[in-house]
């Protein structure tokens, strides 16, 4: 079968013939995907950027962490989960025996896996995924908007660690998938939601139809002065989902007294700030990252109420074939989230 691989640590990727995944360990099922994000971390990878050097050890591997399908086998021992079942699955494998495991904390497994990450993804006709990963997709929820479940359900960890709560004004930093997750999300809390980006007209296309008119281009207006004008003085919640070091120094600046900052990015280098000015304000900065199964249901049960909600995110399909050109699409910012079919558009 055809499979979207990163086979060494250099920009770029490789399509490749491969074998189908091998027999069925206990407790997994045969996912046949039906649709596959491209993700932000899959374009830092693409473009081997500082921080995937953990990567290395297993490579070759099939990328493709956000993504649902069909069960097409089950093995002997998996109860739960059928043949035929329309599913989303969780990426992140936890061991199940370290210490953080065995405290109910898997997020923080020291031995934890990732589909498309550390072992075979998504970007291929079919991929093994563990039963307990597999989440049932509602009837009326097709493939393509199930499959935004995971980064979905990043953005709801987020919001979460950010407390955001009815009448905050939240400032997101990054008009990408997880930002426009965490906005979706944050709106869905009761606050008001400014987006900001530089040169990002494609995303902020997205983001109004998506139903957000707060949408800062900081290439052409003064982050301070622009979000001052929009809330008569600072914000109470600041995500960064940029990766760009600086935007913690940006955010912080915009932030009001007491107020928390979240970075959910990425950074290629250590980020700079007025450390004084932190302390004195009481301000707070916290990290998320990934997700555990609450944020999935979180997701799953306001995407099972309005699912059509979400389309807007999707603004370019390709065929497996065309993934590496869906990857230049994003990697050009020309587009916002690249959904790849396996079995063609």
């Amino acid at each position: 079968m055809l499979a979207i691989r990163k086979t060494a640590p250099e920009h770029g990727l490789t399509t490749q013939n491969v074998n189908a995944p091998g027999p069925l360990a206990p407790g997994e099922v045969r996912v046949d995907v039906g649709a596959a994000g491209i993700c932000g971390s899959d374009v830092h990878i693409y473009e081997w950027t500082a921080g995937y050097d953990w990567m290395r050890k297993t490579m070759p591997v099939t990328l493709g962490h956000e993504f649902a399908g069909t069960v097409s086998a089950i093995a002997p021992d998996v109860t739960d989960v059928v043949v035929g079942q329309r599913v989303t699955v969780a990426p992140a494998i936890a061991c199940g025996a370290c210490h953080a495991c065995r405290a109910s904390t898997p997020e923080l497994c020291t031995a934890r896996t990732a589909l498309g990450l550390t072992r075979d993804g998504g970007f291929a006709a079919q991929v093994n995924a563990p039963a307990l990963n597999c989440l049932p997709i509602p009837d009326h929820v097709d493939l393509e908007i199930a499959a935004l479940t995971e980064p979905l359900a990043v953005a709801a960890r987020a919001v979460e660690t950010g407390e955001v709560k009815l009448g905050d004004t939240v400032v997101v930093l990054g008009p990408g998938t997880i930002g426009q997750g965490i906005a979706l999300l944050a709106r869905a809390s009761g606050a008001r939601v400014i987006l900001v980006g530089r040169n990002d007209a494609v995303r902020f296309e997205t983001l109004r139809a998506l139903g957000f008119a707060d949408c800062i281009d900081v290439a052409e207006q003064d982050l301070k002065a622009a979000v001052e004008k929009l809330t008569g003085g600072k914000t109470d919640r600041v995500f960064e989902a940029t990766g760009v070091p600086s935007s913690i120094r940006d955010g912080l600046s915009i932030l009001r007294d007491g107020g928390i900052l979240v970075t959910a990015g990425i950074h290629a280098k250590p980020a700079e700030f007025d450390i004084t000015d932190f302390v004195r304000q009481k301000q707070q900065i916290r990290a998320s990252h990934s997700s555990v199964r609450r944020h999935w249901d979180v997701v799953q049960k306001i995407m099972r109420a309005n699912p059509e909600q979400f389309r807007p995110m999707i603004t370019h399909r390709v065929g497996l074939e065309q993934t590496v050109d869906g990857f230049e699409l994003a990697h050009r910012r020309v587009a916002s989230k690249v959904m790849v079919f396996p079995a063609g558009v």
